[in-house]
């Protein structure tokens, strides 16, 4: 049985867009000075061109300049193959900005003024390029208003005048931002835009981000349904229409399920998400059913790790938290109500924390997953007791000088351990070309390291102070940390020294690192105090009260500061 209607329409969509595709062939030519209200330009150009096309309207009016499609040569840079916008008349003008090969999104480009210049070069591969451009000009001030800022863990948004066909020439931006350490799911439930293969005329582009320059998800149009995730706490969703065959556009809903970090589990539930499967917000347990959520526009639970019935497996490369969400029990003995699982996981992998959830219906399982990071941090500390850290930066140090160094780790979770895989020493903060190692795959490198044994959420080593030749100032460290579960026994953490060849740090997926410095020699200090009492320079002495005080070792050079500074 065929559906008459619904093969009829999509006919006549196919055979309108292919009208309105003959209505706009290809151009021939090499530029062009164009001067219309809008235009569409469908260009195809061969190897080694070099044309200008040029854009302007006696009007006080700003031009909005759409590359909706373009396919330049296979493995072409962008310094040889290319399009250059400028703002202006000429390509002499402020250059606006370029599409390339690279180009990872749907470049929309706005003048400043009535006219603007585009550039497109290309190389002498053997290659047919095709672009799809389009352009229109418009008064920013009378622009509908549309888009906005979306700040909630959840929320929805519409195209214009939803479900009524969108306005021509309509150009929304959504910015979405959520909590640190979230991730968010698009989801749209109803979508109508025009119909093209390749989204020519009128489309929604999604990015993972706070701008539409880069990190371009995908660009949908006609009729879907389709789903998006970020890789972060931001996403950007862009409208664009042209000038006809409108339709009823687009609902979406977002959400924001679960958040991990190093040390707490958060899940969110808008309530109506709950609503639409039948379920009251009161009617929500975790594993722990002490453990209550908070209520408020949304369904909150937000614990501890190590908390609230989560249970922790050691799955050899990574540790997971699991914790679910169900329906607590109403003393019923029968129900003919669904059964629903929220199963939350925080899996800590790869120098970061990698979310899963799944939502289990009637043995439906959907999945989404989100990246955080371990948080750790290096000081330096006056003993090995390690119970005074030293706050001074740069940090001044006699040679030869006993340094005492100690990672933390900030977990909930108290069976964690910490330990120093690799530490290097560099003179330059960017860890250059020059580099020493103190220690590498936990196997001391110089004949000063000592390293103490993993303890939960610390790792520590002490070193002699040096400096580097050619009289380098500083010493900077980074160290690469690993991260096991005290309970599971011959972990890496436990295994100590091993060569590279045998277990090499890439092996192991949950790492980080961290950077601690400048180190500094006290007879570096002295000497910016001998020089300091020859100054009388007001403008040097300025220039110097803005950098970091690390007097207090030396009372002299103090006295000095404090007298100048009443000069």
């Amino acid at each position: 049985i065929m559906d008459c209607p619904r093969v009829f329409a999509w006919w006549r969509m196919k055979h309108y867009c292919k009208r309105k595709l003959e209505k706009y062939p290809c151009v021939p030519r090499c530029g062009a000075s164009l001067h219309e209200l809008n235009k569409v330009l469908r260009i195809e150009l061969k190897a080694n061109a070099n044309c200008v096309w040029q854009i302007q309207r006696n009007a006080n009016q700003t031009i909005r300049l759409i590359f909706s499609h373009f396919k330049f040569a296979p493995s072409s840079s962008c310094e040889t193959e290319s399009i250059k916008v400028y703002d202006g008349p000429s390509t002499n003008s402020p250059l606006l900005g370029q599409v390339c090969n690279d180009t990872d999104a749907v470049p929309v480009l706005q003048s400043s003024t009535n006219s603007l210049t585009f550039l497109v070069t290309t190389n002498s591969v053997a290659f047919t390029r095709n672009f799809f451009v389009f352009y229109y000009f418009f008064s920013p001030e009378a622009t509908e208003n549309c888009g906005g800022q979306l700040t909630g863990s959840n929320g929805t948004l519409t195209s214009p005048n939803y479900p009524a066909p969108y306005p021509e020439f309509m150009y929304c931006v959504w910015h979405i931002q959520t909590a640190k350490n979230s991730k968010i799911n698009l989801q749209f439930q109803d979508f109508f835009l025009e119909l093209d293969q390749n989204c020519r005329f009128d489309f929604t582009a999604v990015y993972d981000g706070l701008t539409t320059n880069t990190g371009l998800i995908g660009k949908v149009c006609g009729r879907a349904q389709p789903k998006f995730e970020s890789s972060s706490n931001v996403m950007t969703v862009v409208l664009s229409t042209d000038y006809a065959n409108s339709y009823r556009g687009f609902s979406a809903q977002y959400t924001t399920l679960l958040t991990c970090s190093s040390d707490s589990m958060k899940i969110v539930l808008s309530k109506s998400y709950l609503a639409s499967l039948g379920y009251n917000e009161t009617h929500l347990q975790l594993n722990d059913p002490s453990c209550s959520p908070v209520i408020t526009e949304s369904v909150i639970f937000s614990f501890p790790l190590a908390s609230c019935g989560t249970t922790k497996k050691d799955e050899g490369h990574s540790i997971t938290y699991t914790n679910i969400v169900s329906l607590s029990a109403t003393g019923n003995i029968i129900t003919r109500q669904k059964s629903i699982q929220i199963i939350a996981k925080c899996k800590m992998e790869n120098n970061s924390t990698l979310e899963v959830i799944y939502i289990t219906k009637n043995n439906i399982i959907q999945n989404t997953t989100a990246v955080g990071r371990y948080k750790v941090s290096m000081s330096f500390y006056d003993s090995d007791s390690f119970s005074k850290p030293v706050y001074q930066s740069p940090y001044y140090v006699d040679l030869n000088q006993t340094l005492f160094a100690q990672v933390s780790l900030h977990s909930t979770d108290p069976n964690l351990l910490v330990f120093v895989d690799s530490c290097i020493a560099s003179p330059q903060p960017d860890f250059g070309s020059l580099t020493y190692d103190l220690i590498r795959s936990g196997c001391n490198k110089d004949d000063t390291v000592v390293t103490y044994p993993p303890l939960e959420h610390y790792g520590r080593f002490k070193f002699n102070a040096f400096r580097f030749l050619r009289s380098f100032a500083s010493v900077y460290l980074q160290c690469d940390i690993l991260i096991c579960d005290s309970k599971t026994t011959n972990s890496r953490c436990t295994e100590g020294c091993i060569s590279r060849q045998k277990r090499a740090i890439s092996s192991y997926m949950w790492k980080t690192n961290t950077v601690v410095g400048p180190i500094r020699l006290k007879r570096d200090l002295s000497t910016v105090c001998h020089t300091l009492s020859g100054v009388g320079s007001k403008n040097w002495l300025h220039n110097f009260k803005h950098a970091p005080i690390y007097f207090n070792s030396k009372r002299f050079c103090i006295y000095m500061l404090r007298n100048w500074t009443h000069v």
